[in-house]
Order: C-alpha cells, then structure tokens, then sequence
C-alpha cells in the first residue's frame, strides 16, 4: 500500500479555494447557535446546494432503509470506538487502560444487545458504496484535496435526501472501518485473521496503539464518534420532516437550512477520518495527520452538533407540545360528550397500566372502574389539606346518610377523592396514603392514576377551573359532567339535590321563595317542630352580650303583650371567635335567655348561606346574561335576603330576623329591631289592624329613615360568583368594594 508522505496528508482545517473556509458558529439574540456566514461560506453553501438533485429524478432512485443502515453503521462504530480487552493487550481504538475490563465486559453487553436488534438483511446500493469508497481511497493515496472528495461524493448520491447522503458515505467508510478492526480485534483469537494481520503487521500497530500512536488513535475515535453524532441527529431531522402525522409548523422548522452544511462537514470529516485510518494502519503509521488538527475538526462537528441539537430540542418541545395539546383535546372532547354509559369517561380520568384504578375505602380494598359503571360519579377534588374544609364535611355526611339508607333513590352515586397537589414528594404520598385509609368512600389507588394531562384539564380555568377549593364535579351515569361544582347545592339541600345536576338546581331555585325554612330548616330539629305549631321565629346573633340580654327582655315582653309565641334561637355570627362566641353561649344558656344553635352548626348555618350566594348567584348571572334587560340581583328578593344575612354575619353587632313561617320576614340590625321592640306601644293597635309582621316592617322602615346612616360591611368569599355592584341591606345605597386578604381565622 502506496503511503502519503506527512506534507500531503489531508489538512482538515486547510484553506485552499476560498469556499474551503468553514462557517463559523454564534449565539443569536433568542440564545440558539447561528451560523455566521463569509461571502466565501456562501460560495461554499451554493456549491454544495448545486450537487442536490433529490428532487429530480432522472430515474427510479430505490428507497433507502435509512434507520437500518444507521443501525448496523452504529453497531460497527461502537465496536471500534470503545474499550475490548482480549488477553490483556489494547485494541486499536481503546479509550481505556487494559485493566478497566469491567467497562470492557459492559461495552460487550450493551453491543450484544444491540446486534441483536438488527435485520437479518438491509437493502443497501452496493455500487453506491463502491463509488464513494473508491473516492476516499483516491484522497489517501493521490493526495486529492479533502474538499474536491467531499464534492465527489456529493455529485455521487446526488439523487438522495440529505440523510440519506451522509448515511450513505458513513456506510461506505463503516464498511473499511469495520474490517480492520474486525482482524484487529480477532487477531489474538482466530487463526485466519492472525494471518491476515501478519501480512497488515498488525502486531506492530497493536504494540504501538497505547504509545505512540495513542493520541492519534484517541483524535480518530473523537472524530469517528463527532461523525456519528451529527449524522444521527441529520437522520432525526429529516425523519420529523418526513413524518406525515406532524403539523406544517414542525416540518417547516425540521427542515433547517442548516442541514446541507452539516452534511457537507460530515462527509467532509468522513474523508478525513478514512485518510487517517489507512494511514494509521499502513506500513509506516506516522504518515498521518496530526492528532490536533483532527481534533479541531472534531470540534467544529461538535458546534455543529450543538446547533443542530438546539433545534431538535426545541422540535421536541413543540412535537411534545403538540401532542399534548391533542391528549387535552381528546380529553375534553370524551369528558364533554355524553356515552352509553360513563365507562370511557371513567377510563380517560383513572388509568394505571391495565391496574384497578380504584379503592373502595368501606371495603378496603382495590378495585376497577366497573363498580361505578352507570352511575352517578362526584368527583372529589381537593389538595391534600382537605380534612377541616367545610366541603369535606359535607361530603362525609352526605356519604353517611347514603350508607345508612343505601336503597333510597337519593343514595345511588358514589363519591371518588381525586388529590391533586403541585408537587409530589415521599412526605406528600404518606400523607395520601393515610388520607385514603380514613375515607369511606372511594378513592384512587395511587396519585399516578390521574395522568399529568388530566390533571391539566382539571386546573384549566376553561374547564374545572381548580385552584385550591375543592370541587364536587358530577358525572351522570352517561359519563356527561352534569354540575362542575355542586358543593353548594350540596350544602342548602342535601340529599334533595340528587342527581346534583344543574338542571336539577335551577328547579330547586324554581321552587324557592325567601322564607325561614329556606333560610334555618336544616340546621336544627326544633325549628322544624316550631314552624308546624306556627310559632314565631326568632333568629339573632352578634357578639354585644348587653345587646342580646336587652333584645331577648325587649322580645319576650313584646310576645307577652302581643299575645304570640316566639321561639328565639342564638346563631352567633360568621368567621365566628370560637372563645367569645362559647361564652356567649354559655351566659345564654345559664341565664336562660333563649335556645342556642349547637356550636357544631353555627359554622355550618353561615356557610350555607354563602352557598346560597354563589348557588342563587350564578343562576342570576345566566339569566341577566340571557333575557333579563336589568339587574337580576337588585330586584331577586331571595338574593336580597341573603344579601341582608350575610352582611349581619360579617359583623360583631346585633341583629335580628322574625319570621312566621312564611315569606314575609322582619330583619334589621340589632339596633333598630331594639328600638322597635321597645316602642311596641307605638305600633300595637296597627298589629291588631294588619298583623304583627307588617306592622313591625311599617315601624322598622319608619326607625331606618330616623336613625342615622353607619358603614356596614359585607364578607363574601373570594371565589366563585361575584356581582359587579351590591346594595347595602339596609339603605339600598351601592357598596364600595375593597379587598382583604385573610390567612387564617382568628380563634383568640
């Protein structure tokens, strides 16, 4: 074999014609990698750009099984390319000492694993590969210019895609490549490739590659693998291009202009690194380029390979983007859509590798989708700080009531705790796991039941909207969301609410008037009892203990001499002070001024009422929203109602609400219902004309427009409905809107 003397060795960095300067390498403004071009690098770019006919066929080009022949070129490169020991000597292309034969064994493992993935047989254009081979020959041996080849071998496969024309002089080079380090590396072992190596002088090169020639051995496999980076990532390039189930905008970006450049530099690197292999193995291995000038091409692959990487990278981000944003869509286009029955909905919510999804916490054990097949399914979603919220408690009465009577009609559903929380830790799934064990209803089995994706539609503020409040969402036994939310109607009816549609809601809301069972029924036996005796009611609170001993006096005299019988019943107030309203409670009771509502559902009596607000609100909204041409709010007397209450319960001061059972109430703050009372004389002979409760109200409305005007305040919830304007309870007038951030209620 002819040998080129070191002054002809291919100078991967040489200059030559001006085109021959290679391109160099910025950051651009968004932080990617950019080439910058020379007037020479574009007289280069346009050159390479004339050698493409890919899409000019002048006949039948056969498609090229281009992922196959990149398979095998890898299983022959990585051979080559890292540590084999046989019997203690060092195989040319070693990375490590002879003593790392750990590293060696594992090398040897993962090899296996990969040839035997590999096809039986890959249909590759041998001549192709003959041509281009007989092109890097000719540059070792004549001394051809590294550019003039590079050109060659790109008029040779000039009708081929771009990864498929560096794959192609890869292959070639992988072929010659492969062959001497197959002698090499059996040269110790198998007598017909000693012999062969004999006449190659193998064993001298062997002797020499952890030596002498061991930087130039390390510079050729640092080439070699910058090769097979940048190829692979070309291959991976044109295969999103190419990939018809990927939108316009992916393609588009796939299809960098960068690409034919890089191949040029990799075919042009290719060259090089076969020069440098015939050198090495010829009779006189220190004919070859020197180590750092293969390095400084190896390093302009590599910024190569970084430019490259950064726009596969961000393909990545939008193909993951992409598909993302079509598991959402699909997602909501199931969960939207009614079915036969809820199955798939259920499917596309709870998932777990073909697992039972689910655990039954009354039975305690695991169980599949199937048992809530056909039923009505609330989905409770919470944070894991989910035990003292009010719709927890809710939940656990309701699902109480439901096990003691489970064949009345209102106890078919089954509830489901859905967690979701931002990050999960080993402390947060403890934390699960304990949750879980002390519910009685179902839950998931485990967090990852609840795909990333799902978890997404349940935060979407156009979806679910979940934030930190949990939500009850309702899915009919069709698998259609029939209520997002139905906490609230949860909370004024109960079990009466069943289905817990929003249909069933508005008839609910239908069926209402402002009236004291609407407004107490539920929150204690005795006012059940004292509305069929048609007794009147009383209901008060605040926390002024003067006030209440004055009021339930003033009350009590007035009942006397008005010949009723009232019944008054303390309900404290909203966000109560658990201390001052328990001593309250206790100075009620051991003076006997009237009967309390048990503490236990004092909180439950305000939050009601401010489910009353959103429930009752949101109805308002889509009406006005619809066919109403004025406020519904100001003219809607249940909304007025609860407007009223809620604005007693936010603050400490007195107030007061008389009712007989019927939907004309008496309601006024603890001062003017005092008055009132106190003045009975003065309104006693209009009580025997028109009745006791409007002559209240005509004697009520006579003491507002007397009494000074003062600030009232009214506390709603952040979340949820929210009017534009509210009027003030008891002038009418609008109410200033201010914002106040509360991190927790104050016990003291």
């Amino acid at each position: 074999m002819a040998l080129v003397p070191h002054n002809k060795a291919v100078n991967p960095t040489s200059r030559g014609a001006g085109h021959n300067r290679p391109p160099l390498l910025k950051q651009g403004r968004d932080g990617h990698r950019q080439f910058s071009k020379t007037a020479d690098d574009s007289a280069l770019v346009n050159q390479i750009m004339l050698t493409d006919k890919s899409h000019d066929h002048p006949y039948e080009v056969p498609p090229l099984a281009v992922t196959q022949i990149l398979q095998t070129i890898e299983a022959i490169l990585s051979r080559v390319t890292k540590p084999d020991i046989h019997d203690g000597i060092l195989v040319p292309g070693a990375l490590a000492p002879a003593a790392t034969q750990v590293d060696a064994l594992e090398h040897e493992k993962t090899l296996h694993a990969n040839l035997s993935t590999l096809h039986d047989s890959v249909d590759v254009p041998h001549s192709v590969f003959k041509a281009i081979h007989s092109k890097l020959m000719c540059t070792f041996v004549q001394g051809e210019d590294a550019n003039k080849t590079t050109m060659d071998i790109l008029d040779i496969v000039q009708h081929y895609d771009w990864d498929e024309k560096v794959v192609l002089a890869l292959g070639a080079f992988a072929i010659k490549d492969g062959e001497f380090w197959l002698v090499a590396q059996q040269y110790t072992t198998n007598p017909l490739a000693r012999a062969v190596g004999q006449l190659k002088q193998l064993q001298e090169i062997l002797e020499r590659a952890g030596t002498s020639l061991k930087t130039k051995f390390d510079a050729y496999n640092s080439l070699v693998r910058a090769i097979f980076k940048v190829t692979k990532t070309i291959v991976h390039l044109q295969e999103i291009h190419n990939d018809p189930q990927l939108s316009p905008e992916i393609k588009a970006t796939a299809a960098t202009a960068q690409t034919p450049t890089a191949v040029y530099w990799t075919i042009r690197a290719i060259v090089v690194a076969a020069s440098q292999l015939l050198g090495i193995t010829g009779s006189e291995p220190e004919y070859v380029t020197e180590a750092w000038e293969l390095s400084s091409l190896a390093h302009k692959l590599k910024n190569i390979f970084d430019h490259l990487e950064d726009i596969l990278d961000r393909l990545h981000q939008l193909i993951w983007k992409n598909k993302e944003e079509e598991a959402f869509n699909t997602i909501a286009r199931i969960l939207e859509t009614p079915h036969m029955d809820n199955s798939k909905p259920l499917r596309v919510l709870f998932y777990k590798d073909d697992q039972p999804a689910l655990y039954d916490g009354y039975n305690k054990k695991r169980v599949d989708i199937d048992v809530l097949k056909r039923k009505v399914v609330i989905l409770f979603i919470t944070d894991l700080d989910v035990v003292h919220k009010n719709e927890y408690i809710i939940v656990l009465q309701m699902y109480s009531e439901k096990l003691q009577n489970p064949t009345r009609p209102e106890s078919q559903y089954e509830v489901v705790w859905v967690p979701v929380t931002d990050a999960w830790t080993e402390a947060k799934y403890q934390q699960f796991e304990s949750l879980k064990d002390s519910m009685q209803w179902h839950t998931v089995f485990h967090p990852s039941v609840v795909s990333p994706i799902v978890v997404r539609y349940i935060r979407d503020p156009r979806k679910w909207n979940f934030a930190k409040k949990p939500l009850l969402v309702v899915m009919d036994p069709q698998g259609k969301i029939v209520h997002q939310n139905a906490v609230h109607m949860m909370c004024i009816w109960g079990s009466i609410a069943f289905p817990f549609t929003n249909q069933r809601e508005r008839l609910l809301w239908e069926e209402e008037t402002w009236r004291i069972e609407l407004l107490a029924e539920a929150i204690d036996p005795n006012l059940s009892t004292w509305i069929k005796e048609k007794k009147y009611i009383c209901l008060y609170g605040g926390e002024d203990i003067e006030w209440i001993r004055n009021f339930t006096k003033a009350a009590r005299n007035v009942a006397v001499e008005a010949n009723i019988q009232l019944e008054m019943l303390y309900v404290g107030r909203s966000k109560p002070k658990e201390i001052v309203v328990k001593n309250i409670m206790n100075i009620i009771q051991t003076e006997k001024l009237s009967h309390i509502l048990d503490w236990n559902f004092i909180w439950f009596f305000w939050i009601r009422l401010e489910s009353m607000w959103q429930s009752r609100g949101q109805l308002l909204s889509e009406q006005g929203k619809t066919h109403s041409p004025t406020d519904p709010w100001k003219s809607d007397p249940i909304m007025q109602g609860i407007i009223s209450m809620l604005s007693f319960g936010s603050s400490d001061r007195g107030w007061a609400v008389i009712s007989l059972g019927s939907p004309v109430m008496s309601r006024a703050n603890g001062e003017h219902m005092l008055k009132s009372l106190e003045e009975f004389k003065d309104w006693k002979n209009r009580a025997s004309e028109v009745g006791f409760m409007p002559a209240l109200n005509e004697h009520l409305e006579g003491v507002h427009r007397q009494a000074p005007h003062h600030c009232t305040s009214l506390i709603l919830p952040a979340t949820g409905i929210m009017p534009e304007t509210v009027q003030c309870a008891e002038c009418g007038s609008l109410m200033e809107r201010f914002s106040m951030f509360r991190c927790c209620l104050d016990s003291a």
